[in-house]
């Protein structure tokens, strides 16, 4: 029989507060479940436990991303919170999937997420678009790229130039190249875009000689227009690098080069990026989209241009952020960079791929999350040459995570060369690859239902299920339901 209550413990019992709160509004109740205490061992060891004992808990670090189809377990994802929790060992990420399976509903998730808890979140290049109502939602900075629109300088280094002003020895001349090759890769990028053919190892050379002579002479960021400008007139400098004795041999030896750089101003680019950027990203916003669907109708060529020149510009930002962060100068962020339809900036031309893999390789050193995002490892094939290919193929290889929506099985023999998959796993992502009925307005089976890997682990599925504004915001159909 318990022992009668004196004053004092009935006060005591009345001032403290009891496991789940105080039955009364506004008193903070919240009912929940206190977690059982968890033991590890291997399974020799606690085989005779059996059936108490269960497999490893999903992670519980980042944004909920929905509940494990096997038994409803909160599942979270986000690559930075994932790298800093030493879960995975880079945070690029990887998201394979049919049309209509959900590919960007899951990633609109990770940006929302990423924008509550102080990740910057930058979708480089929206060419659908697919991120402009969420983006202006999050109360975030949309430029909207294209002819009339905004423009964005493929050469324009922002802050990244100002920050090396700030600095002073070795410091200042390793972001002077920093910056050099940033923009003599990229101007090679679009050089390769419009002539369909590689840039001669001579003509990268005079490209470089004109960059630096640029910097040396001009107040202000270089343009297309003026690196044309020089090297149609010439100078002495120029011509020594073309080792030419004449005006003349000069002339001969870079015809081929004016005119792709004059096609890069007057040819089907001409009014996206032959002027100064006119509206820099913002990068206290929290979050930033680049949406280019407005050159998606002037044809491939355009739209792989504009998004080379996003993904240039949006990396040597962040460069800038991270230069700035280490003088002091600016508080340190961490960003999620979204590169979505990978595979058209890839295929517009021979060597595309290169640069691409320049861009993104350093990015657990910036700070920086990435998520590329395809239908299908077949899309990689349409690229020129095997080289490219390969390399293609690396960026999935270096990707930690791995998300799985629907796919059939051919698509998963050749995921399964780069990430090991199970024969459960392979049959529960096919099973989601293709309805099992032809009732009209049934719901996709693979809507909504993601398998997470990560290395050689055994994968995660999970269900999505979208709250609130999510619906709405988070709809990639709109367009479709609103002509029927």
């Amino acid at each position: 029989m318990p022992p009668p209550r004196t004053v004092e413990t009935q006060a005591m019992a009345e001032a403290l507060a009891p496991a789940w709160g105080w039955r009364h509004s506004g008193a903070g109740r919240a009912a929940h479940v206190e977690a059982a205490p968890e033991f590890q061992a291997t399974t020799s060891q606690v085989c005779g436990l059996y059936p108490f004992t269960a497999g490893s808990g999903t992670p519980t670090v980042g944004t909920p991303v929905g509940r494990h189809q096997l038994w409803g377990e909160v599942v979270c994802l986000d690559p930075l919170a994932w790298l800093r929790e030493g879960l995975v060992t880079n945070p690029g990420m990887f998201v394979l999937g049919q049309p209509g399976t959900g590919k960007s509903t899951l990633v609109k998730r990770l940006v929302t997420g990423a924008v509550a808890t102080g990740t910057t979140p930058i979708i480089l290049g929206d060419s659908k678009p697919d991120y402009t109502m969420l983006v202006d939602y999050l109360g975030g900075q949309v430029i909207r790229v294209g002819r009339g629109l905004d423009r964005i300088n493929p050469l324009d280094a922002g802050p990244l130039d100002k920050a090396r002003l700030r600095l002073t020895g070795a410091d200042a001349e390793a972001l002077h190249w920093e910056v050099r090759s940033r923009r003599l890769s990229l101007l090679l990028a679009l050089a390769t875009l419009v002539r369909e053919a590689r840039i001669t190892n001579a003509e990268e050379i005079v490209l470089g000689r004109a960059i630096d002579l640029l910097d040396d002479r001009l107040d202000h960021e270089p343009t297309v227009v003026d690196v044309l400008r020089i090297l149609e007139q010439g100078p002495a400098e120029l011509q020594s690098a073309t080792r030419s004795d004449s005006g003349e041999s000069y002339r001969a030896q870079t015809r081929d080069l004016v005119f792709t750089l004059d096609l890069l101003i007057s040819g089907s680019l001409a009014g996206v990026f032959d002027s100064p950027t006119t509206r820099p990203l913002d990068l206290d916003a929290p979050a930033i989209s680049v949406d280019i669907s407005r050159v998606r109708a002037a044809g491939d060529k355009l739209l792989t241009a504009a998004m080379l020149c996003t993904w240039a510009y949006a990396f040597a930002m962040v460069d800038a952020a991270t230069a700035l962060a280490d003088l002091g100068a600016a508080p340190r962020r961490s960003y999620l960079g979204v590169m979505d339809e990978l595979w058209r900036a890839l295929r517009g031309a021979p060597g595309l791929v290169e640069h691409a893999d320049a861009l993104t390789r350093l990015n657990r050193a910036k700070g920086m999350a990435s998520i590329m995002i395809t239908h299908s490892l077949a899309d990689l094939d349409a690229l020129a040459t095997e080289e490219d290919r390969a390399k293609a193929k690396g960026f999935a290889d270096r990707s930690a995570i791995t998300v799985l929506a629907g796919l059939p099985p051919r698509e998963l023999a050749r995921v399964h060369e780069i990430t090991p998959l199970t024969g459960p796993e392979q049959q529960l992502v096919t099973s989601w690859s293709a309805p099992d009925s032809w009732q009209p307005g049934a719901r996709h089976p693979g809507r909504g239902k993601y398998l997470i890997k990560t290395g050689e682990r055994l994968g995660i599925p999970v269900q999505l299920s979208l709250v609130g504004a999510e619906a709405d915001l988070y709809d990639t159909d709109q367009a479709i339901r609103g002509t029927a």
